[in-house]
């Protein structure tokens, strides 16, 4: 196959239009010269307005812009080093998004009182600037770019998230560097079935959609959703909404530009080598396509991949020295042999129908699915799909396991946690266990937000849960995998799911007008593909959805062909995972702990803990179980031991419940005087029996009827004006008596 000469969109993308329908939204007139000091555009969104500064902040910057969305405000910039980095097959941009606590209000919760490691919300916004913009740079530019989003007041009423992506945007723009923007972004939300753009937190409270769309004027070039088991059609349509408000978002960027006479670098993408091309094309192709042919082992497509490249290299080496394929690069070579392995692979695919590993496009890879692989862990599943495999591991914990989150988030504590983990020998590398980065916690995110709408809620099932996936073999689609681990784990634990959730990733390859959409990629096509879109849900709907383009954007037409295909294959894994574990199981793991809950009078939430807490802590020493208590008086009693939760909820019971005259008590004798003994009743509260109430007698001694920590039986005579408690050991009817003794 002879390949140079033709156009393929593995470098360049036709860009494709999608349909346009009308949208709730104004652009103000740009109020921008060139000679002004500070320039200001304006965007309506849905009754909200966006406002866009430049010029009064970040000068020195290339490019720099101050973005206003009530008081919610995000200072983006852009800066471009003054040469290529050298050496590299890359392109070298760095996003950072920044929270400052002082953007709230608050001083940092930290021992040195300033901001720390990033939190996962920074990381994750930080992934969203990043992933519609990175394919828009020009083919072959290696300037190393910062995208530098601080998120400087937060009025905790609009998400700052997605103006830190629309300011990314312009800040570029201002900088004039080559790339085929602008980008538009914005979120959808469905409330009371009408789709909003860039809601408040309280509609997405109040919304079944939690979706974030970022594309250029004619496609879409990212998403991001949450949805609680939203169909495909609704999705589309939220997504079709949300591209009419970055158009508009679109045309306000270019009249801002043209309006400070701001022109883009002129970049020459970098021409191929046509002798280079000629040696791969001669020495490569056979291995190349033999590592294409069926192979389903990932090592020996490797193996195969590692032989073409060396005879390249063998090649090259016996050239005179003074030939300048001599001075070709290790990173240029690769570059180019993956560009022609990617034209290799995607044209097999277009025109035979046949995959790298000989499935059809819509075939998924073999699956199985074990779950209790480990015997004292709460619940585990471990789900192979291919030669990618994960072990999920869930465990569950009681309130105080909560995570508290340190973030200008509203959110302020998360009870479902999902951890991601991808060692080195996932892919048969050496790699140093570090804690987790910016892929391992995306990865775990979108994992977590999958199975969020099947979870019970916590007035059902108390617990705090915790789920860890370990990825144990890793050849595409590891996200997916953790997450139909993540439901086996949490139905073996006994965790009441509300419905199955599985996962799936699919492909695209697109040339021109001919596309094929591939379920279930592996490493290859999601390596040299142009898409890759992750679909996760129930068979009924879908929970959480992520979608990032290596080209310049995909119609929405393509997206509906996605997902119907998705659905198919969701259902296919389903079908797989409920042939192992059909449901949640009836009973908790034997190691989980057993929550007791019970509720307190607030007013005696300090009877409880007691004063410094030393109550609380006598009760969760002599029972072994752990207690947690909730403002309103809700009391969690957790215990792995049922004879210790129940001994720790007796004890708060009789703690908390109150004397009533005429109540009958078993209590012990704490004190004697000389006119009578007192006796403990209910925990810390004591009464006296007076001397003359001890026996229907005349006793001459108190020390002749009772002693000290003797057991006995008493009723509450009165309750004086000093809630002094007075009994009596006389009275006491013989159905009384037993009734006292059978209750304890």
């Amino acid at each position: 196959m002879v390949l140079a000469g033709r156009e393929s969109n593995f470098k360049s993308k036709k860009q494709q239009k999608a349909p346009r329908t009308g949208a709730n939204i104004e652009v103000l007139n740009v109020q921008a010269e060139k000679c002004s000091t500070i320039r200001q555009t304006e965007i309506q969104v849905d009754g909200k307005t966006i406002v866009v500064k430049s010029g009064r902040m970040a000068k020195q910057a290339h490019g720099a812009v101050e973005v206003y969305c009530g008081d919610t405000m995000v200072l983006v910039t852009c800066t471009e080093s003054k040469n290529p980095r050298e050496g590299i097959d890359y392109f070298p941009l760095l996003v950072d998004y920044e929270e400052k606590l002082y953007a709230v209000g608050r001083v940092p919760g930290s021992f040195g009182r300033r901001e720390g490691k990033a939190p996962d919300k920074a990381i994750l916004t930080s992934r969203l600037i990043d992933r519609p913009i990175r394919p828009l740079f020009k083919e072959g530019y290696r300037n190393d770019v910062q995208i530098v989003a601080t998120c400087m007041s937060a009025d905790q009423e609009t998400p700052p998230d997605t103006l830190a992506m629309l300011g990314a945007s312009f800040a570029i723009e201002l900088a004039g560097l080559p790339f085929a923007g602008p980008v538009g972004a914005v979120r959808v939300a469905r409330v009371g079935g009408n789709l909003v753009g860039n809601p408040s937190y309280e509609q997405l409270d109040e919304s079944d959609l939690d979706l974030v769309v970022a594309g250029t004027e004619n496609s879409i070039m990212m998403v991001e959703a949450g949805c609680k088991l939203v169909s495909e059609r609704d999705v589309l349509a939220a997504i079709d909404y949300g591209h009419q408000i970055i158009k508009k978002q679109i045309e306000a960027q270019k009249q801002f530009v043209k309006a400070l006479g701001i022109e883009k670098k002129d970049m020459a993408a970098p021409e191929a080598n046509a002798r280079l091309r000629q040696i791969l094309e001669e020495k490569a192709t056979e291995k190349l396509k033999a590592s294409m042919a069926s192979v389903t082992d990932k090592m020996v497509r490797q193996a195969l991949l590692d032989e073409a490249k060396q005879a390249v290299v063998d090649t090259i080496a016996a050239l005179p020295e003074e030939d300048e394929l001599k001075t070709v690069s290790g990173a240029a070579l690769r570059e180019a042999l993956e560009y022609y392995e990617a034209e290799l692979m995607r044209f097999q695919v277009l025109d035979t129908g046949m995959r790298a590993d000989g499935r059809r496009c819509d075939e998924i890879r073999p699956i199985t699915v074990e779950t209790s692989v480990l015997p004292r862990a709460h619940g585990t599943g471990l789900f192979t799909r291919g030669t990618t495999q994960v072990l999920s591991v869930a465990t569950l914990g009681i309130g105080s396991d909560a995570q508290r989150l340190d973030s200008i988030d509203p959110q302020t504590e998360k009870r479902y946690m999902h951890h991601y983990n991808f060692p080195g020998f996932s892919v048969g590398e050496v790699k140093p266990m570090r804690g987790p980065g910016r892929r391992e916690i995306g990865h775990g995110a979108l994992a977590e937000r999958a199975i969020i709408p099947a979870l019970p809620s916590h007035e059902e099932f108390p617990y705090t849960i915790r789920v860890v996936s370990e990825v144990l073999e890793s050849n595409g689609s590891t996200s997916m995998a953790s997450t139909c681990g993540s439901s086996l784990a949490l139905m073996d634990a006994g965790v009441p799911l509300k419905t199955t959730i599985g996962g799936i990733a699919m492909g695209l390859i697109l040339e021109g007008d001919r596309f094929a959409i591939l379920s279930d990629i592996q490493g290859l096509e999601d390596f040299l593909g142009d898409m890759d879109f992750k679909v996760t849900g129930s068979r009924d709907g879908i929970t959480a959805l992520q979608m990032d383009i290596k080209i310049e954007g995909i119609s929405i037409e393509i997206m509906r062909v996605a997902l119907e295909q998705a659905k198919r294959g969701r259902i296919h894994i389903i079908d797989k995972m409920e042939a192992a574990l059909p449901g949640p199981r009836k009973e908790l793991s034997t190691w989980a702990p057993r929550i007791i809950t019970i509720n307190i009078p607030q007013e005696d939430i300090g009877t409880v803990i007691g004063p410094g807490g030393k109550m609380i802590r006598r009760i969760i020493e002599e029972t072994g179980a752990t207690i947690d208590i909730e403002d309103d008086g809700t009391v969690l009693i957790g215990s792995v031991d049922s004879a210790g939760g129940e001994a720790a909820r007796d004890w708060i019971v009789r703690l908390v419940k109150k004397v009533q005259v005429g109540g009958v008590y078993i209590g012990k004798v704490t004190r004697i005087i000389p006119a009578g003994a007192f006796v403990e009743i209910l925990p810390g509260k004591e009464g006296l029996v007076h001397i003359s109430q001890l026996e229907n007698r005349r006793v001459e001694k108190v020390e002749d009827v009772v002693s000290i920590g003797a057991k006995v039986i008493v009723k509450v005579k009165e309750i004086d004006e000093k809630n002094r408690v007075n009994l009596t050991m006389k009275g006491v009817s013989p159905e009384e008596r037993e009734a006292c003794e059978k209750n304890g």
